[in-house]
């Protein structure tokens, strides 16, 4: 049996699916479209069945793309996720504006159940209802309570599908046709129409009403003041880059170091050969690579899933409104952009939600210049080598205030750019803010945590497929090469080791540098060399700069597989030591200041995702708009790194 759960944002919808799923749920798209879909499994009686999450809406209309999945799917019987029964979830404290979509999606003549949902809020602002009166109203429909965020009504909820089963829905509003309504003036008036009857009808069955200010409105004087409003919102990021740098360097200091002792461990216990080597420079260093960064991907996606669910998230967008509509954009792009903090991937996605082309556009192509979760493996570890654990004014951390900096830098870079693109691009369209704000509420810590692990198991499955992949690939480019040349290298390096008297282990370092510049990769890094060189970078950063176009995380585990096949993955030093250490020929430590500034203002300009290129070029249906993307941030990356590197040199 399949299930639609719909309603409008910030009703619940979230708590209510998690509570009938738990963990058996998948995140995927609509077949031929890029919206996400979500599917849980539950049984009710015996029976299985599949619970699938729509996209929040306040209209069964579609004026977005996510608002015509939802239409596709409930219009159409062909569908393939056309459902058995419809859930609408509704937010008692809102019910007005909610039981717009709900009598929308009731004159579908589906079988159809009314969850009202933050009972506990609706009784704490006063607002109560005749549920009895409610239930008259709609009479085949079934109308049960539910507060999902402390785990209430899962029960009622799963017996309302059951029973709904057997009952076919009437029409709320005569003489409606949704499937005719194809003019904007004729659903304008049919909308009219519907909250005429919803005001009407709602006025008979309303016992109390709310008499005193709320929490939230009180809240709201200070966390969307004009003034202090900005100050809260930059002061929340700012603990909440310092937390993260702070809590999560410990036990990423144990994987890393554990790793190491794996690798070192693997290569005493099997015997010599290729496919020891590949496992103890490759496979090792490359998963090692993935796990290191889930503490910060984790506390990352944890103070998001914070900031939603209090309600805090929605108040950001109003208040960036004032700031992003002289840049082109509206509030509504702080969705986009707040989302390419954890991906640009679901950022760009999100842009389909703004009804105007011109700052969709603009907030698409802005989107990838916010710092990215991807980013943050690289940006962590070249701040542990280039920037001293100090601390500014006795309080934060320097190398925390670093990560915060390198977050603004992409933020105000997306905004200039934005600007920019806004004299370019010329529309005669203007666009509007319509946004509701939900009351605060605690967090569910259920649905954080959820949230989190969904997260995390996705960076660690999708990414960590390629950079292993990425991995493989360099370390077999790393380990072999050009036979006769890579034979006269070593031979020159063991003549050099005995004319300078060199110890063994110089002389075993020698030559395994030796056959790295050698190999394949070496001569790779070479021919790159000159370019990059005025950026402060050698062949082995050139290299792990080629790879990290797949996807910028790949960085790190390139760094690993060069340094681990340099030093034939026997050295039980972490990659941080490795790359603290290392030194060009004349003698001169590679990873100074300027260089390390350098390369983490490259990454913050670049656009290395292969996979956000892709859903650009799809989201736009061009390639002219993901080509413009390469260009410009690769512009922007190149020189902004010469000249970072020429002022701290």
């Amino acid at each position: 049996m399949k299930i639609a759960l719909l309603g409008n944002p910030n009703t619940g919808k979230t708590s209510v699916f998690n509570i009938l799923t738990g963990l058996r749920q998948q995140v995927g798209n609509f077949p031929g479209v890029t919206v996400d879909r979500k599917v849980g499994k539950l049984k009710i009686d015996e029976q299985d069945c599949e619970l699938i999450d729509f996209p929040g809406t306040y209209s069964i209309y579609p004026r977005s793309k996510d608002e015509a999945v939802v239409y596709d799917c409930l219009s159409n019987p062909d569908n393939d996720s056309y459902p058995d029964v419809v859930a609408v979830v509704v937010d008692k404290a809102n019910l007005e504006r909610n039981l717009l979509f709900f009598t929308q999606v009731y004159d579908l003549q589906l079988p159809t159940v009314m969850i009202l949902n933050m009972t506990d809020l609706a009784q704490r602002q006063e607002i109560q209802y005749d549920v009895e009166g409610l239930k008259a109203l709609f009479p085949e429909a079934i109308i049960v309570e539910s507060n999902a965020r402390i785990k209430s009504g899962k029960s009622r909820i799963e017996q309302a599908i059951v029973n709904a089963t057997e009952r076919k829905g009437h029409a709320f509003l005569e003489n409606a046709s949704l499937s005719e309504m194809e003019d904007l003036a004729s659903q304008e008036k049919e909308t009219e129409s519907r909250f005429s009857k919803i005001r009407r009808q709602l006025s008979d069955i309303q016992v109390v009403t709310k008499k005193e200010t709320t929490r939230s409105e009180k809240l709201d004087k200070i966390l969307v003041h004009p003034i202090f409003g900005y100050a809260i919102f930059a002061a929340i990021l700012m603990v909440i880059f310092q937390f993260i740098y702070a809590f999560s360097s410990i036990p990423m200091d144990l994987i890393d170091t554990a790793f190491a002792s794996l690798s070192e461990w693997t290569s005493s216990v099997m015997p010599e050969g290729v496919f020891t080597d590949l496992v103890t420079q490759g496979i090792i260093p490359g998963i090692g690579g993935v796990v290191i960064f889930i503490p910060q991907i984790a506390l990352l996606f944890f103070f998001i899933g914070i900031l939603e669910e209090t309600g805090y998230l929605a108040r950001v967008v109003f208040i960036m409104d004032r700031i992003m509509r002289p840049l082109g954009l509206n509030g509504k792009s702080v969705v986009p952009l707040m989302s390419s903090v954890a991906c640009a991937i679901p950022g760009v996605m999100a842009a389909r939600t703004i009804s105007d082309w011109k700052e969709r556009m603009i907030t698409i192509m802005v989107a990838p210049l916010m710092s990215c979760s991807a980013r943050i493996p690289v940006y962590t570890l070249l701040i542990a080598i280039v920037i001293p654990e100090e601390t500014v004014g006795g309080i934060f951390g320097l190398q925390g205030l670093v990560l915060f900096g390198l977050y603004a830098l992409g933020t105000i870079s997306a905004l200039l750019v934005a600007w920019v693109l806004k004299v370019i691009i010329k529309t005669k369209e203007k666009g509007f803010l319509l946004l509701e704000m939900p009351s605060y509420k605690s967090p569910r810590w259920g649905n954080v945590g959820m949230t989190v692990l969904e997260k995390v198991r996705i960076f660690v499955w999708d990414a960590g497929r390629v950079i292993l992949a990425i991995s493989i690939i360099l370390w077999v480019l790393a380990t072999y090469g050009p036979s006769e040349r890579r034979e006269n290298a070593i031979a020159y390096a063991k003549e050099t080791a005995q004319i300078e008297n060199l110890s063994p282990e110089e002389t075993n370092e020698l030559i395994a540098s030796a056959k790295l510049e050698s190999s394949y990769i070496g001569y790779m890094g070479k021919a790159i060399e000159p370019v990059i060189e005025p950026l402060g970078y050698d062949w082995k950063i050139g290299i792990s700069l080629i790879t990290s176009f797949a996807a910028r995380e790949v960085f790190v585990g390139s760094m690993a597989t060069i340094y681990s096949v340099e030093d034939d993955g026997e050295s039980n030093q972490t990659l941080i030591q490795k790359m603290k250490a290392a030194k060009r020929r004349d003698g001169t430590p590679v990873y100074t200041l300027a260089a390390g500034a350098s390369l983490m203002v490259f990454f913050a300009f670049a656009m290395q995702c292969m996979s956000t290129l892709a859903i650009v070029k799809r989201e736009t249906r061009s390639w002219k708009w993901p080509l413009i993307q390469v260009g410009y941030m690769g512009i922007l990356a190149y020189l902004g790194a010469w000249i970072t590197f020429i002022l701290l040199s």
